[in-house]
Formats: structure tokens, C-alpha cells, sequence
């Protein structure tokens, strides 16, 4: 089923509850258990795995289960128990919730589906028909991490920044928040709420577009906001919100007038719940904008780039740790943040373990937010080291602002959104990491939102809300990107094991009690590692690139393996390794099983794009409108061999020669795509189409 179709399906939200309510006779009975998913349940089914109530499993995050019918002596014998079409073309980042039986996974746009998790069988499907003109404000593509189940309520927040509830058994819509701080700027949401003490957290994406970051809390039941927490200062001539925004102001330069640009900072990724201390752990984002000489070379830009924690009832800042101040290639901190108890010095200490894009591993006190240790698990070349006290020594090579520099990490980072996963069993935590250089330059000709020279990276519209202060630079990076598994021991601080997996931009990890740990790849594979070893014991094909994190859980006596699969994602749009090309799926396996597999849909591109007439003159220019406004979706034409969405190397002809009428009037904005009209001249389209054509020229040359 297209996307297109799918849209025809489900045309409105009130057509989607009048068919979720046609389906429920067909929901199994015993989901009306849902109305007991509360706090009490999610820690007790820690214990047992034998559902999945929560995006990482367990408040703490672990995305280890207890489940060990599937064990490393017997993974051999997992097959296919059943599939499910999510009817989607773009990156699946969701990880699936089970509870009684029940599946509920996002696709794209945040159209939400709920399946028997015994049969793949659809019971109701919810759209929220997010308006299509946000895909342009959302940097990493119109993905959605899940949702959140919570006393027989399902929430999912949106694209455009809704917090909406719906029904667990029908799909029924029962509230919708616009969750928009300031009207005036556009935020977007791609992370999975969570739902604790009868509220519903959720924070915010948008760093790159003027956005400041923020965490709030609804009431459950009601959907009446309870607390909001800013990550960064607003304008310090107005009253600050608390205490520690007043503490944040003193870490920025006035004499940037940070708060226009609104300094990022977004919590736009999973949080960590440890009730008993009563406080919630979330990573930030990157400052805004990039470049630290746009913002003062000295400022630290709290709390960006750092570890929070909060008080869950109140929202009260309780602590922070500080990760990449002076932060000046995007090296978001809001990787999954995992909660564990662990022996350091022959002492018992309840830790927080973060391995976020800086490329370190840091061990940190969850109780004060005390730097324990730290230590690089890929190549970086920002920091030194980190010193005793936490702080990173920084290195020039790694954060200049005077001369063009190699990004290492870089805006991917050695560790981006993909969960990560921890066993108790092993004492490892494994990390999907990566390592994909940038070489980034300061733009001098920025000077604050929207003042751009064409040239620069991630604008995705035009250049629209850009904050970055930064351009590509023309010399590419000297290393070539890859991927990794690694089992980290935090203890040690030290790589227990690595499989090396070629490219990057690999899936989450799954660790279990049954010694294994799972994780797609990039090239399509599920595969299943012994978890002390890394050896592969089991692997399968399944068609089509793989970002997201598998899951496991039990029904009727038998454990499952799910994963939903759809290729995407910031550096999935223009970079593929799979021959296929597969709508969204969810895959689900068990011992034995023997259900067939879908059909796999063969990629084949047009050839090399020829025929496009063009002066030489326009390709230099057109290089750089390009770079602004087309590489981030569509990659270098004929260099890259096209993603989740087309490289315009490889694509029909006319669509280029006609280049105006796809840029215009907006014939492409049902799929994301930003209208170009009155941004580019016919002059810039003829560049454009220069640059386009003449890199495959160049490509035949060779």
C-alpha cells in the first residue's frame, strides 16, 4: 500500500475513530487489563519482561529483558511468526509497546497502529494528519519514536508539537495539546512521551530553526499542563521562569542577544524515571546557534549539551552535568540516558550511564549528578580528554572557530538517537556507534536567525529559521564513514567486544537474560550476538535498512521478537545499502515459526542522470544553492545512491529539465517537501539545475 493510499484510508481523524470503533469486537478481551498500566505495573514487569509497557522497557531505560526462552543456545531456530504493513516510505524509529497482547508502533507522521501481537492482525489505526508543510522544520525526517501507554490511555505526540490521548481499546481521540511555548516559532516533535505519577512528559525538537528547548508535564487524565521546564534563558530584561534559568543566564553572552535565536538546547529524544529518588534524567541538545564565535567564545550556554535531572512532580531543577560545553559541531547529549546499580571502588552506586554524540562514556551519580569517569569509545578529536573534575580539555583541532575543521564526531555523532542497551547480567552496555566526519567552516556573514549564505548545512527549505552560523566546508573529510556494535563495560571503562558492521547508521540494541543481544543494521540484517562474546549466532535479511530497536515479549507461553523496520532518518534520507527498497514493517519471530516472508522489492534507480542542458558557468553557484537547500533530503547527485528519499543523480530526466514545476506551487508537499515559491529565482533554478547535472558529468569523466 502506497502512501498515498494509506492518506485515502485513513482522510480524517473522525473517519479513523469511526473505523477504530467498527473494530473493537475484534480487540482481545483481555486488553481491558489495560486500565491497570500504572506506575506499580511498569516496575514489577521489570522483573518478569513479560510485556513492554514502556519505550526502554523499564523506567531505568535498560532495554534489558529478563525473557530467556530465546537463549544463545537455541536463537538458531527463530522464524517468522508474522508481519505487519505500517504503509510508510520513511525513516520507522519506533520502538513497539506490547501489553495484553496488544501492540501499539508509530509510523511516520506519527500515524499510530495497534496490532495483535499473537497474529499481526490490524485492530485501529489512528492519523493524526499532521499538516505536511512541518517536514520542512523537522531537520532528521518526519519520523516518531512511539508512544506511551498509561491506565488505558495511549499517547503520542505529533510532528507540529501535539501531546494528544487517545483510547486504548478503540482509538478514539480523547484530548490534543498544542504544546507550542511561543506561538510564533515552529517546533516539532519526533520523541515517545512518557507517562508517570498520572503525568505525561514529552519535550521538544528544533535547535536548528530558532527553537528553545523545554520539558513539559501534563495531567494524564485531562491533559491540563502541570509544569514546564526551559532548558535555556529567555530574555534576561523579563522576570526569568525559575531559579536555575536566572543560573543559566550568567553561562550566556547578552552581547549575543542569545534569546532571539532562542538557543536550543532541545530534549528531543527518551528520558530515564528512577521513582524512589522521585527525579527524571533527560540529555539536551545542542546550543544554538553551532558556532561558538556567534555566541561568545567563552560561554557555556547552560544546559545545553548536558545531563538534567528534575523532580517529577514539581519540574524543579534538581542537578545537571554539563557534557559538551563550548559545544560547536552538534554534539547533541540526548542519547538514551540508562539508570544502573554498579560496584566503582568497591562501592555500590547508583549510576547514570550515557554514551551521547561527543563519543565519550560518561558514569555519573544519579543521586547529584557527580562526574564518576569517562572515557572515548570512538575517535573524537574535540577533547583531550575529560579532566578529574568532568570538564573536557578541549582541543582547537576539534572546535575551531578561526579555520575550516574536520567535525569528529560531527552532527551524526559517535552515538546518535539508536538505543543503546544494558544487561546486569553481563555488566556491558551496548552502543550502536558510528563514526561519519564533517568538515564544518564558520560562516562570517551570519549574523543571527535566518542570515544565512548558501553554502550551509541542514536549512532543509530555503534556508528557513536556519541558527547555525556554520557552513560545509568545500574539502571533504580525510576518514570515511563506518559502523560499529561495541559491548562497553563502564566499569572499566573499556570495549568488552566490537563487531564491525561497515557503514553507519545502524539500529538500537535489545540485551536479554537469554545471553543475547539483537540489533538491525543498515544493510537489512537482524542479528542476534552472543552478549559475552560477540559472536553471531542468527541472522536475517529483512529487505530493507534497519534504524530502530528490536523488542521481546511473552504471550501464551512463548516469547516473541519484534522490530519495526523502515529505512530514514537524518543520514538514512541520502545514503543507502540495501538493494531493496520495502514500505515500513513490523517483523515478528518466534521458535519455530514458520510464516513467509514478504515479497522484497528490488531498488533500481534510473541511470546516471544525462541530457540536462546547462551553462558551465551557473555549476559554482548552484553548488552551493544546493548545499542549503537540497543535500541534507537528497545527498550529492550521483555520489550518493539515494535513501529514503530519491538522489536527484538517479532520477527521471524531465523531473530536472522541469526542475520549476517541482519546487513550485508546492506539488510535493503532501510528502514534506518545502514549496519553493518566491525563494528562488528562475536564474537560481537554471544553477541548480547546472549543479545537478554537472556532477554525474563529472562522474562519466572519470
Amino acid at each position: 500500500m502506497s502512501a498515498t493510499s494509506h492518506n485515502d484510508i485513513f482522510a480524517t481523524a473522525s473517519a479513523c475513530v469511526f473505523l477504530c470503533v467498527g473494530l473493537i469486537t475484534i480487540v482481545p478481551s483481555s486488553a481491558q487489563g489495560l486500565a491497570a498500566v500504572d506506575d506499580a505495573m511498569i516496575v514489577a514487569n521489570a522483573r518478569t519482561g513479560a510485556q513492554w509497557p514502556s519505550n526502554g522497557l523499564d523506567y531505568a531505560a535498560t532495554r534489558f529483558s529478563r525473557l530467556q526462552q530465546i537463549n544463545a543456545a537455541n536463537v538458531g531456530r527463530l522464524g517468522l511468526a508474522w508481519t505487519y504493513d505500517l504503509a510508510s516510505t520513511r525513516g520507522i524509529e519506533a520502538t513497539p509497546i506490547v501489553v495484553d497482547g496488544v501492540m501499539y508502533v508509530t509510523g511516520p507522521w506519527a500515524i499510530v497502529h495497534a496490532i495483535d501481537a499473537r497474529s499481526g492482525r490490524r485492530l485501529w489505526t489512528f492519523d493524526p494528519m499532521t499538516p505536511r508543510r512541518i517536514g520542512q522544520k523537522a531537520c532528521c525526517d518526519v519520523v516518531n519514536r512511539g508512544v506511551a501507554v498509561y491506565k488505558g490511555k495511549i499517547y503520542v505526540a505529533t510532528l507540529d508539537a501535539h501531546l494528544i490521548a487517545l483510547d486504548a481499546h478503540t482509538g478514539a481521540l480523547i484530548w490534543n495539546r498544542d504544546t507550542h511555548a511561543d506561538p510564533a516559532r515552529d517546533i516539532t516533535i519526533t520523541s515517545a512521551p512518557y507517562a508517570v505519577h498520572d503525568e505525561v512528559l514529552i519535550g521538544n525538537s528544533g535547535g536548528e530553526y530558532g527553537v528553545r528547548g523545554y520539558v513539559s508535564a501534563y495531567d494524564a487524565r485531562t491533559g491540563e499542563m502541570k509544569w514546564r521546564w526551559f532548558v535555556t534563558p529567555g530574555d534576561p530584561s523579563m522576570p526569568f521562569e525559575d531559579e536555575s534559568q536566572a543560573m543559566a543566564a550568567q553561562t550566556w553572552d547578552p552581547a549575543t542577544k542569545y534569546w532571539i535565536n532562542g538557543g536550543g538546547g532541545n530534549v528531543w529524544n527518551t528520558m530515564a524515571i528512577d521513582p524512589e529518588l522521585n527525579l527524571v534524567y533527560f540529555g539536551t541538545g545542542q546550543p544554538g546557534p553551532w558556532s561558538r564565535s556567534k555566541r561568545g567564545e567563552s560561554s557555556d550556554a547552560l544546559f545545553t549539551s548536558s545531563i538534567v535531572a528534575l523532580n517529577l512532580d514539581t519540574g524543579k531543577y534538581v542537578w545537571h552535568y554539563q557534557e559538551s560545553p563550548s559545544d560547536a559541531s552538534d554534539l547533541d547529549c540526548t542519547a538514551d540516558v540508562i539508570l544502573a546499580d554498579i560496584v566503582l571502588d568497591g562501592q555500590p552506586r547508583k549510576v547514570l550511564l550515557h554514551a551521547p554524540k561527543t563519543g565519550f562514556f560518561y558514569v555519573i551519580d544519579r543521586h547529584n549528578g557527580k562526574f564518576l569517569s569517562a572515557n572515548n569509545f570512538v575517535e573524537q578529536t574535540w577533547a583531550y580528554a575529560i579532566d578529574p573534575n568532568g570538564r573536557p580539555i578541549l582541543s582547537r583541532k576539534g572546535v575551531s572557530s578561526e579555520k575550516p575543521f574536520d567535525a569528529i564526531p560531527g552532527p551524526i555523532g559517535g552515538h546518535n538517537w539508536q538505543s543503546m542497551s544494558y544487561s546486569s547480567a553481563t555488566g556491558l552496555a551496548y552502543i550502536p556507534a558510528q563514526h561519519v566526519p564533517i568538515s564544518l567552516v564558520n560562516d562570517e556573514n551570519w549574523t543571527g536567525q535566518d542570515s544565512y549564505r548558501n553554502g550551509g548545512p541542514m536549512s532543509s527549505g530555503g534556508g528557513l529559521g536556519r541558527n547555525l552560523g556554520m557552513l560545509l566546508n568545500t574539502v571533504p573529510p580525510k576518514s570515511k564513514p563506518h559502523g560499529e556494535l561495541i559491548a562497553w563495560d563502564p566499569i572499566r571503562q573499556r570495549a568488552a567486544w566490537k563487531v564491525d558492521l561497515g557503514a553507519p547508521w545502524n539500529g538500537g540494541t535489545l540485551a536479554t537474560a537469554g545471553n543475547l543481544v539483537f540489533q538491525g543494521t543498515g544493510n537489512g540484517y537482524l542479528k542476534a550476538y552472543d552478549a559475552r562474546s560477540g559472536k553471531t549466532l542468527w541472522q536475517v535479511d529483512l529487505g530493507e535498512g534497519i534504524i530502530a530497536a528490536p523488542m521481546t515479549y511473552e504471550l501464551g507461553g512463548k516469547q516473541y521478537l519484534s522490530i519495526a523496520v523502515g529505512w530514514g532518518g537524518v543520514y538514512g534520507l541520502a545514503h543507502r545499502y540495501t538493494e531493496y527498497r520495502n514500505p515500513g514493517t513490523v517483523y515478528t519471530f518466534v521458535l519455530g515459526g514458520s510464516a513467509r516472508m514478504p515479497a522484497f522489492t528490488p531498488y533500481a534507480p534510473e541511470p546516471l542522470l544525462s541530457g540536462v542542458s546547462y551553462d558551465r558557468k551557473d555549476v559554482s553557484k548552484g553548488a552551493a544553492l544546493y548545499a542549503s537547500n537540497c543535500a541534507s533530503c537528497h545527498g550529492v547527485p550521483g555520489v550518493d545512491n539515494g535513501g529514503a528519499i530519491d538522489n536527484l543523480g538517479y532520477i527521471n530526466r524531465e523531473l530536472i529539465v522541469n526542475l520549476d514545476k517541482t519546487l513550485f506551487n508546492g506539488p510535493m508537499t503532501y510528502l514534506g517537501m518545502p514549496d519553493f515559491t518566491g525563494k528562488f529565482t528562475a536564474d537560481q533554478v537554471a544553477e541548480l539545475k547546472a549543479y545537478i547535472q554537472s556532477v554525474p558529468d563529472s562522474i562519466r569523466a572519470k
